[in-house]
C-alpha cells in the first residue's frame, strides 16, 4: 500500500513538473546504489530495460515538445546509455537535462546529448572511459607498455580495450558537435572519453564550463522533490539525519548577536 501511494505521488509529482515546464518529464533514478539481499550485494544501474521505456517516452512526445530527462544514476550498459543519448538528440524540440546530485558514466553519455545541463551548486557528472570487465580500458593498454611479456588473455583485453575507446570517443564527439562545434567537441570527447581521469572522478561545475559544456546552475525545488520520492528501499538505517532550522522570529537573536 505504501509502494502504490508512493507511487501516486510520483505520478502527481510528475505530472505538476510537466504542465509547469511545458514538457515532456523522464526521470532515470537509480536510488539502490548499494543494497545487500542476504550479503548478495545488489545495485541499480542503466539498463535494456531503462532504454526500452524512455525510448518509448521518446517516441510518444511530439515533435515540437521539448523534453526534461531528470538524472540521478551510477552509470550502466554502453548499449543502453548510446541509445538513450541517440533518441534524445534526435529529437526536433530543446532537450534538457536536470541533474541534482549525480550522473555519473552512462549517465553523463545522455546529459552530453542535451541541448542544456542544469546542475545544483555541487552536482557532478563524470568520465565517460569505457570499461573492459573490472578495468579501465585506458589502464589496461597502459598495462601493454610496462617491459615483459604478455598472456594472449592481457592482448585480447587490450584490442577489445582499443575498440572501446574509440567507439566511445567517436560518439561522444559526435553528441557535442551541435554545441562546441566540431574541432572542440573532438577535443573534449578525447579527454572524457581515453582515461584522463579516473572513471569515479567528480567533474564538478567548474570544471564542466572550463570544457565548455552547455551547463547551467539553477535546479529547481520541484526536481529536488521529485528526487525525494525515490526512496532508498528499507533495509537499512540512514547514516544522515539533521534537524531543520527553524525561521527566525523578530527579536529571537543568537546571545550577543543581533537579530537581522
Amino acid at each position: 500500500m505504501q509502494r502504490q501511494v508512493l507511487a501516486a505521488r510520483r505520478r502527481q509529482s510528475l505530472a505538476v513538473l510537466s504542465r509547469k515546464r511545458k514538457a515532456t518529464v523522464i526521470t532515470l533514478i537509480h536510488r539502490q546504489e548499494t543494497v545487500s539481499l542476504l550479503g548478495i550485494p545488489l545495485a541499480r544501474y542503466i539498463d535494456i530495460d531503462d532504454a526500452q521505456s524512455i525510448l518509448k517516452a521518446i517516441r510518444e512526445t511530439p515533435s515540437d515538445r521539448p523534453i526534461e530527462i531528470v538524472l540521478h544514476t551510477p552509470g550502466g550498459l554502453v548499449l543502453a546509455a548510446k541509445q538513450i543519448a541517440s533518441a534524445l538528440a534526435d529529437h526536433p524540440a530543446e532537450v534538457t537535462a536536470v541533474v541534482p546530485h549525480y550522473a555519473m558514466s552512462g549517465g553523463t553519455l545522455i546529459a552530453l546529448a542535451a541541448d542544456e545541463i542544469v546542475l545544483d551548486p555541487h552536482s557532478v557528472l563524470g568520465p565517460v572511459d569505457p570499461q573492459v570487465g573490472q578495468y579501465a580500458a585506458a589502464s589496461i593498454l597502459a598495462a601493454l607498455e610496462a617491459p615483459g611479456d604478455r598472456d594472449d588473455e592481457t592482448l585480447i583485453l587490450a584490442d577489445m580495450s582499443r575498440k572501446a575507446i574509440v567507439q566511445v570517443e567517436s560518439f561522444v564527439g559526435r553528441m557535442l558537435e551541435k554545441s562546441l562545434g566540431a574541432q572542440r567537441a573532438r577535443e573534449v570527447a578525447r579527454l572524457l572519453a581515453t582515461g584522463t581521469w579516473t572513471h569515479d572522478h567528480p567533474l564538478q561545475r567548474e570544471e564542466l564550463a572550463l570544457l565548455g559544456l552547455p551547463v547551467r546552475v539553477g535546479v529547481g525545488d520541484e526536481e529536488r522533490e521529485l528526487l525525494d520520492l525515490y526512496p532508498q528501499p528499507r533495509g537499512r538505517e540512514a547514516a544522515v539525519e539533521y534537524v531543520p532550522a527553524s525561521p527566525a522570529r523578530r527579536g529571537d537573536g543568537v546571545r550577543g548577536q543581533p537579530s537581522r
